[in-house]
């Protein structure tokens, strides 16, 4: 910490002061300190806000489907196309971030993605609406990449794996409190205040999120965009062989839970369940598990090794996935429930194995397994709308389940890289 930034930092914003060191030894954020703890609140709210963001439409698809007298796989678009453009805006913002700062970035993209949620509420046709959503997704891919460099470039590595898991359980909470918040405001007031009290939400989360994150260590800022710097970092990280295998890893989880959940809503607001608004909302009730799953199987990978815990996911995703087949609500829920935990698990333990796997460049390494992460919600996402007007719910646990039986043969073949990129 002694080490005096660089001379050309100088006219760097004042929130992302770094001391450019780069031997990362002396500066780590250790487990149990004040710092520690403010980092993984921070982050926490950030998982929370950008998740809640991104999924509160979710629930509300079959009221878009009426309101607005579209079919099911167009009021899809209204998550899908988000998630399309957010995968594209990632792999921007994580070059943007090596020359604006971590911190700043994170915060802005935020902000601005709240009130364009306040704007869709507001807004008086479908298009409109998704117009508001694709740039929600847009500014949106100033966080999830830049979270997980942030988090791999100043915690210390024997304890990246919890903090990973608590950002991806901040994920989870969003997530949760983003969908039942939707069911239930919509039950009481309208979607369109539900929409707009979640873009406020939001917006103090950002600031929360501000004022607690701790100012870089260990990030050394490259000034300018350099574009042939950019795309190299990309091409070395896609001849890395494991790094790709993380990437379709994410593309293959993403998949199988947009699809279960964007219809699971359809189905269990028809014959035979009828269920209103409210109590399809609350079946994403379910995140609370993934909140947990997440943090303790980022502990467990640090023990035990990544293998055994995706195994084990996409052990909990399948049998999850062939349980909704029965006609029972409560076996749906089960099912339901054994997904998401399942998910949470691959998906702490995935994403926390970029970093590592990526020696330099980290932003940029995440930044591609978020391109397949929402790439996998956005293309499988929609094209299981077709799925689900021709083929129903029987159709889709084919789908998915195929999709799954493919994750687990991945995870099966995994090997350590001799190098790593």
């Amino acid at each position: 910490m002694s080490e005096r930034p660089p001379t050309h930092l100088s006219t760097l914003p004042a929130d992302d002061e770094v001391t450019g060191n780069a031997e990362y030894g002396n500066t780590w954020i250790k487990q149990g300190t004040r710092e520690y703890h403010r980092a993984c609140v921070a982050l926490f709210l950030a998982g929370f806000a950008s998740f809640s963001l991104i999924y509160c439409v979710q629930p509300l698809l079959p009221e878009f489907a009426t309101s607005f007298a579209v079919s099911p796989a167009e009021s899809s678009l209204a998550l899908s196309l988000t998630t399309a453009l957010l995968a594209f805006s990632i792999l921007l913002a994580s070059a943007f971030s090596q020359a604006l700062g971590r911190r700043g970035l994170m915060f802005g993209s935020m902000a601005l993605a709240a009130m364009l949620n306040i704007i869709a509420a507001v807004v008086p046709s479908w298009h409109a609406l998704l117009l508001a959503r694709a740039l929600e997704g847009i500014v949106l891919g100033g966080v999830p990449a830049v979270a997980m460099a942030w988090l791999a470039e100043e915690i210390e590595p024997a304890h990246l794996g919890r903090a990973m898991g608590l950002y991806v359980g901040g994920t989870a909470f969003g997530g949760m409190m983003g969908r039942v918040g939707m069911g239930l405001l919509t039950e009481v007031a309208s979607w369109q205040v539900a929409l707009a009290v979640l873009g406020a939400l939001c917006l103090l989360a950002a600031m929360g999120f501000f004022w607690l994150l701790p100012r870089s260590r260990n990030f050394v800022p490259a000034p300018g965009f350099n574009i042939t710097f950019h795309l190299a970092a990309w091409a070395k990280h896609l001849r890395n062989p494991q790094l790709l295998k993380l990437y379709a890893l994410a593309f293959v989880l993403m998949s199988i839970f947009v699809v279960i959940f964007n219809y699971a809503t359809f189905r269990l607001s028809g014959s035979p369940y009828e269920l209103g608004q409210t109590q399809v909302s609350l079946i994403f009730l379910a995140y609370g598990f993934g909140i947990i799953a997440s943090s303790v199987a980022g502990g467990l990978a640090d023990r035990l090794g990544r293998q055994p815990l995706l195994i084990a996911g996409f052990v909990l995703i399948l049998a999850g996935v062939l349980l909704t087949l029965f006609m029972s609500l409560y076996l749906v829920v089960l099912g339901i429930v054994l997904v998401t935990i399942g998910f949470f698990i691959g998906h702490s333990v995935a994403s926390g194995a970029v970093g590592p796997a990526a020696s330099t460049a980290k932003g940029h390494a995440a930044s591609l397994y978020l391109l397949f992460y929402y790439l996998g919600s956005s293309v499988t996402g929609t094209a299981g709308g077709w799925v689900w007007q021709h083929g129903n719910w029987h159709a889709i646990v084919m789908l998915t389940s195929g999709i799954a039986a493919a994750g687990m043969l991945l995870v099966w073949l995994w090997s350590k890289p001799k190098t790593a990129a």
